[in-house]
């Protein structure tokens, strides 16, 4: 096997990699958790490198000769990663079976396609010790699970599997470490996530997801030894997953229905979780209904041409002042990207200044710094994915019999429901117009019910119950479902 030399400059690493590997897996193979939003396949070209001062995207270069690489940060290190959220009072107990512990700790985890994050509770009375995140480190794989599921049917779940577990395992000790523990004193840990971040953690093939039926393998709750799973906590640990619903509807939209509490609402309440996938519950304690629907990666900033999640040098809000765009950048520097809640501004600012029409066509691309703008191909991306919630959202009515009136409140879950304004939002037809009143975040709600459920075993198991009740609607089989998403493609007029 021949080999060529690598340095990677900002890490002053030097590696020995396979000749004819790309310079993407020769990165991914050191260590270095580039981002590859299209999964490598050439498409976005966010994984860039500069190799003698000429930018190249990592996924094109084929490894031929030595090589001084300078990896390019267009991100700052974790961005705006959301921890906190609204949920209820529980009563604590945890049903604690670990009599080796004197001072047991709990932990729940909030394993989101984009970020992860870590709860530490006080195993005696419940109480919150602290938190910590991270960005996913599956993002080199792709930035949405579909390209993460296609990698392990076609290279195996391991590097996926043991990359997050390890990541778990790196928050729970710096949580630990913070409050002068050690994380092998934690005897419980609850964890939610989408169906494929359940599957690929537990290395459950994710073939069933991605190819018909689109169904879990595996939907009922996991009760299993934590260490099973590679977790470094107490020996004698329990690991419990909340289960999943259907489709990419998982333990997350499970956890965001124990937070607030769904089958005991008397209002009909509508949850939208918008992520790489958009899930949404519709009903109250008399019944409800949950689908999924693909908005695709556009909202955390890829596939936008310079989208980028939240963070420093992001812009995050735009709005008008005497007919003219002005917009606001994280952190107050020079803007480097446009994030989720910015894309949605500008979209909706746009249509208000006439240099947008309702067909999606741009008069000119918008420039917010002279390497920062949104051009027309940026507009069909939001066009696709504001089509595919806003779909969801009106077949979930016509399936239960409601109108849009009816719906007395609209829970955001989600770093990008926190973040984005309502009014954009139903502007660009994200939501619907008639809702915009209605609209309330409750932050990283699956946090929240992961938390619930770790400090109380009755809650875990009403968690299991709301997974049995929720009615799954598999919109890609709803024969309406193809018109509607057409009609929802349009912007609303202003």
């Amino acid at each position: 096997m021949e080999t060529c030399r690598i340095k990677f400059v900002n890490q002053n690493r030097i590696v020995e990699a396979e000749k004819g590997k790309t310079l993407l897996e020769v990165e991914i193979e050191a260590g270095l958790v580039p981002d590859a939003p299209c999964g490598g396949n050439g498409k976005c070209g966010k994984c860039g490198v500069l190799v003698g001062g000429r930018e190249v995207p990592a996924c094109r270069l084929l490894v031929q000769e030595d090589l001084e690489v300078e990896t390019l940060q267009r991100e700052a290190a974790g961005g705006q990663i959301l921890i906190s959220g609204a949920g209820r009072p529980v009563e604590f107990k945890p049903e604690l079976v670990c009599p080796e512990v004197d001072r047991p700790l709990l932990a729940a985890v909030d394993l989101g396609s984009t970020s992860i994050v870590a709860y530490l509770l006080d195993g005696e009375n419940g109480k919150l010790l602290g938190v910590r995140s991270m960005l996913n480190p599956q993002r080199q794989y792709g930035a949405d699970v579909v390209m993460r599921s296609s990698y392990a049917m076609e290279n195996g779940a391991g590097a996926l599997s043991s990359c997050v577990r390890e990541a778990v395992n790196t928050l729970l000790r710096e949580a630990a470490s913070a409050n002068g523990r050690s994380r092998e004193e934690i005897v419980r840990v609850v964890m939610v996530g989408n169906a494929c971040m359940h599957h690929l953690f537990l290395e459950i093939p994710t073939d069933t997801l991605v190819l018909a039926p689109y169904e879990p393998r595996v939907k009922e709750a996991v009760v299993m030894e934590a260490a099973g799973c590679g977790l470094k906590v107490h020996p004698m640990a329990g690991l419990f997953w909340l289960p999943n619903i259907g489709g990419f509807v998982g333990a997350d939209t499970v956890g965001c229905m124990l937070a607030s509490g769904f089958d005991r609402l008397d209002r009909l309440t509508l949850l939208v979780d918008i992520g790489t996938n958009g899930e949404m519950v519709l009903g109250d304690r008399r019944g409800m209904t949950v689908c999924s629907t693909a908005a695709g990666p556009a909202f955390e900033g890829a596939r936008i041409t310079c989208g980028m999640r939240g963070g420093e040098g992001a812009v995050d809000r735009v709005w008008t002042e005497g007919g003219t765009l002005k917009h606001h950048v994280i952190g107050d520097a020079e803007p480097v990207g446009i994030c989720g809640s910015g894309l949605l501004d500008a979209a909706a600012c746009l249509l208000e200044t006439g240099y947008m029409d309702s067909s999606g066509k741009l008069s000119e691309t918008w420039h917010f710094a002279p390497k920062v703008f949104l051009n027309q191909k940026d507009m069909r991306e939001l066009q696709l994915a504001k089509a595919a919630v806003a779909a969801g959202i009106r077949l979930l009515c016509r399936h239960r019999g409601v109108s849009l009136e009816d719906i007395e409140e609209v829970q955001l879950a989600g770093a990008f429901g926190n973040y984005l304004n309502p009014k954009s939002a139903c502007a660009v037809g994200l939501l619907p117009g008639e809702l915009e009143g209605r609209i309330r975040s409750v932050g990283n709600a699956a946090g929240i019910g992961a938390q619930i459920a770790a400090v109380n075993a009755d809650e875990f198991e009403r968690g299991k119950r709301l997974a049995g009740q929720a009615e799954f609607l598999e919109l890609a089989m709803d024969p309406e479902f193809q018109e509607v998403y057409v009609d929802e493609l349009e912007f609303p007029d202003i």
